[in-house]
């Protein structure tokens, strides 16, 4: 189980290494291999009684992130040309600030600070693929890094069923939430409800923090799956052994994953695609896969599974009422008060000390705290974002653009059902990851506009 901090650690330094020598892009190294294992490697650190390391590496991502940054502001050449996303961007991380200063809410400057941390911190990761160049990202590389990651979760997926047990049974995953978050052992199996679902069936999150991340990162693998195997002529696919053992590891492990969201999010990703790249064919095919689906679950489908799809779709599943209920109280909040009852009403410092109103969705989270001009801003950008990654894909003959820009507008996409149902921006894995290829998206998109004029 040591190895997990290990590994955590030998990532971070050797990406310290690599952006210090100028090779920026290399971030993504500690992005790709040590924040899928974050939790683990600080809970089996716990464990093991190096509980005063814990602020340490907790450290190490935002480190990583500010001297990045740093060096890629350093070392820029010509002043930055500012795309609309980017202004949205500084007005968000600019009103949220006014939050921290101003005397709003009930939470001290420190609590406000930490929640602060939480609801933007993702705004700087952007600003390191905004001033990255995409002529020094592989993202032939990156992505088939992603799916070693997702291999290797469908491997410690295989030995948790194998052996019946959870892998946070083993690594001081409640201890270590209890003494850092407050939050008691709950459940059949000592952990958190989120590790089963309401009528016991066990819910598995490999090395993830959770479940729900587990499941929420089948769709970033499932995004870059898709761009890798896309060719630029007619989009037809290339596949090989590899591209076809990671597409069957995300199945696996959304399906063992248990999360609604994340598998309704796979497949509207596929459906997407077929769209976008107008295939009849596989338009027919997924037309006929949902009838047959359907009638496969209502003729032979029995027992929990069938019980697990009924409740959810008539919302008497426990796990479904607690997110009504949730977005119903924060809701109530946001129309009482507009401008946002203060950084850290909702979230992760609200949960820590018991008082979190309108949790469980993204969208309602942020505008607890802040109010709907956050919640506006943050969802213009996140439409910007769609939008232009699929004019990226769609009118671009550069295999790059193409790639970067179908793997975004699907992840983007998919990410949508899992924001309504979760707090998706405290999963630093897939938000990292995400907003950095944002940033790049849009670095190209400006280097692409600024060629044109230059042409003209």
């Amino acid at each position: 189980m040591f190895l997990f901090p290990v590994i955590y650690l030998v990532f971070f330094f050797l990406s310290v290494y690599y952006v210090l020598q100028g090779k920026t892009d290399r971030f993504l190294i500690f992005v790709i291999f040590s924040l899928p294992i974050y939790i683990t490697s600080l809970s089996v650190s716990f464990m093991y009684g190096f509980g005063s390391l814990i602020p340490l590496l907790q450290a190490c991502k935002e480190f990583l992130v500010l001297l990045t940054l740093g060096c890629l502001i350093y070392r820029l050449k010509e002043r930055i040309q500012f795309h609309t996303v980017d202004w949205l961007i500084i007005a968000y991380l600019s009103y949220n600030l006014l939050y921290v200063i101003l005397p709003i809410g009930s939470y001290s400057v420190m609590e406000k600070l930490l929640s602060y941390k939480s609801s933007c911190f993702f705004a700087l990761v952007y600003f390191i693929g905004r001033l990255s160049s995409g002529a020094s990202v592989d993202l032939n590389k990156y992505f088939s890094y992603i799916c070693m990651v997702a291999i290797a979760a469908a491997v410690v997926l295989l030995f948790e069923l194998i052996n019946g047990q959870h892998l946070q049974t083993h690594t001081g995953y409640a201890d270590y939430n209890f003494y850092y978050f407050n939050v008691d052992p709950s459940g059949n199996y000592g952990l958190t409800w989120t590790f089963e679902t309401s009528n016991g069936i066990k819910r598995f999150a490999s090395f993830f923090s959770m479940p729900l991340e587990h499941a929420a990162a089948t769709l970033v693998t499932l995004s870059v799956l898709i761009a890798l195997i896309t060719e630029r002529n007619n989009n037809k696919f290339r596949v090989n052994n590899f591209i076809i053992i990671a597409f069957c590891c995300t199945l696996f492990s959304v399906l063992f994953a248990f999360s609604r969201a994340s598998f309704v999010s796979y497949f509207i990703m596929l459906y997407a695609y077929a769209i976008l790249t107008k295939k009849k064919l596989l338009l027919n095919i997924f037309h006929w896969g949902l009838v047959a689906l359907a009638l496969i679950t209502l003729v032979w489908t029995k027992g929990d599974v069938y019980d697990f799809i009924a409740s959810t779709i008539d919302f008497t599943d426990s796990s479904s009422v607690s997110h009504l209920l949730e977005w119903l109280d924060g809701v109530q909040a946001i129309a009482s008060h507009p401008l946002g009852l203060g950084l850290g009403a909702s979230g992760r410092v609200a949960g820590e000390l018991k008082a979190n109103i309108g949790g469980e969705n993204q969208l309602i989270i942020i505008g607890v705290q802040t109010g709907l001009v956050s919640v506006l801003l943050y969802l213009w950008i996140y439409v910007l974002v769609i939008g232009n990654a699929a004019k990226l894909f769609t009118q671009q003959s550069h295999l790059k653009y193409r790639k970067l820009g179908i793997a975004l507008v699907l992840l983007k996409v998919g990410l949508i059902i899992p924001l309504l149902t979760s707090e998706v921006e405290s999963y630093i894995y897939i938000s990292y990851f995400t907003w950095f290829l944002s940033g790049l998206m849009i670095s190209m998109v400006s280097q692409n506009n600024l060629s044109l004029r230059h042409q003209l």
